[in-house]
């Protein structure tokens, strides 16, 4: 295999395997709308209990950072093209993140948990960074990720005394989710999703520290595409190896630690828990990246994790249809199934989804360059 043909696949296989791991969060979510139904069964009750702790262990805060480190590279393999041709694609991709937005508002019409939307606007700020050396790339990402807003609140909360204990702003904005998500009107739910939906979700970003860890991403994802390092090689195999012990040796106390911090002032414990559990995180997902990347360049794993590289591909696309589908699936507007499936029957609905989209991906692929909504994307930003 070609090292220039292996990267893209490797590459489109993680966006998918990203994506799939989405779908099946956001499944057992109810696609963000959290409801236990009533009568399960008292057999069912832990294992529905074991199956959203293990999903979340594995994939909760992961795969979107998956997501947003391809996103970084994605942007350094269209700017480095553009280079190389003598253009400057950062104009290009500004009108690019403007076409986002408008996805992302579609997509969030139908799903109040959208990131294209955050991505978009977030993806404003890569600009800045684009012609800066890998030194001062590296230490930007560095000091982002070390989540400096939140250290602020830190000191903060050491110099005051401690405060009642209050739930977070987003959470009375999700609340309100029972007043439209249930009904049977879909215009409802979309303004809902568009209005109170947005601001539930754009708090929750802010307050969990997301900003500063998703422009991280994006900055490492850049470093990444300039050290070509999903491009086969022994160096790189090395590369991921390390990657892969040093997350994994992190990874084991920042989990233990964010686990019990026993802290009584809510100033000072709140924003200390959304430092590590970013770090965690973290962590975790370069771990993640590291064994897919590495199996993915066995030969006895590359044609099993070669058949994400089509849903990958396609990812625009697939995010945006499961959205629609999971909603309807889901919400009160249509089958209304929020009511009756806890986390095993979400599940097994999740994974049904996944494999019909799969399906679908496959057989699109084979017959279209791109995506649907990636064509569009595509010629309305070279337009």
């Amino acid at each position: 295999m070609e090292t220039k043909q292996t990267r893209l696949q490797v590459v489109d296989a993680l966006r998918g395997f990203a994506i799939v791991s989405i779908m099946l969060l956001h499944n057992i979510e109810h696609f963000d709308f959290y409801f236990t139904p009533a009568n399960r069964p008292d057999w069912m009750i832990p294992i529905d209990k074991g199956i959203w702790d293990t999903l979340f262990f594995l994939f909760g805060g992961k795969s979107y950072a998956i997501f947003a480190l391809l996103f970084g590279l994605t942007f350094f393999i269209q700017y480095d093209n553009q280079e190389r041709k003598g253009r400057d694609f950062r104009p290009r991709f500004a009108w690019r993140m403007l076409l986002l937005i408008g996805f992302g508002i579609l997509n969030s019409a139908f799903y109040q948990g959208d990131i294209l939307l955050i991505y978009a606007l977030i993806g404003f700020f890569i600009l800045p960074f684009a012609r800066l050396s890998n030194k001062l790339v590296f230490w930007s990402a560095v000091v982002l990720m070390a989540q400096p807003f939140e250290w602020y609140n830190v000191f903060s909360g050491l110099q005051s005394p401690p405060l009642p204990i209050n739930d977070p702003l987003s959470w009375s904005y999700f609340g309100k989710a029972n007043e439209y998500i249930p009904g049977s009107s879909i215009s409802d739910t979309i303004i809902g999703n568009l209005t109170n939906g947005k601001k539930a979700v754009f708090l929750w970003t802010w307050e969990q520290g997301r900003v500063f860890q998703t422009l991280s991403l994006f900055l490492l994802g850049m470093l990444a595409g300039r050290k070509a390092l999903f491009s086969q090689s022994e160096n790189n195999r090395k590369f991921w190896i390390k990657a892969l012990i040093t997350a994994s040796i992190l990874f084991i106390p920042l989990f233990v630690l964010k686990s019990n911090i026993h802290i009584e002032s809510e100033a000072i414990r709140r924003p200390l828990q959304t430092i590590i559990t970013s770090w965690s995180n973290m962590a975790f997902m370069i771990a993640l990246v590291s064994v897919f990347t590495l199996l993915f360049w066995s030969k006895s794993f590359y044609k099993v994790l070669n058949y994400l590289s089509p849903f990958g591909r396609m990812s625009l696309s697939n995010y945006i249809i499961q959205s629609v589908i999971g909603s309807f699936i889901y919400y009160g507007f249509g089958l209304g199934l929020y009511q009756y499936t806890g986390a095993t029957y979400s599940l097994i609905i999740g994974i049904i989804l996944a494999l019909l989209q799969g399906m679908f991906s496959t057989w699109w692929m084979k017959r279209h360059p791109q995506g649907p909504l990636e064509t569009l994307w595509h010629k309305a930003t070279w337009i």
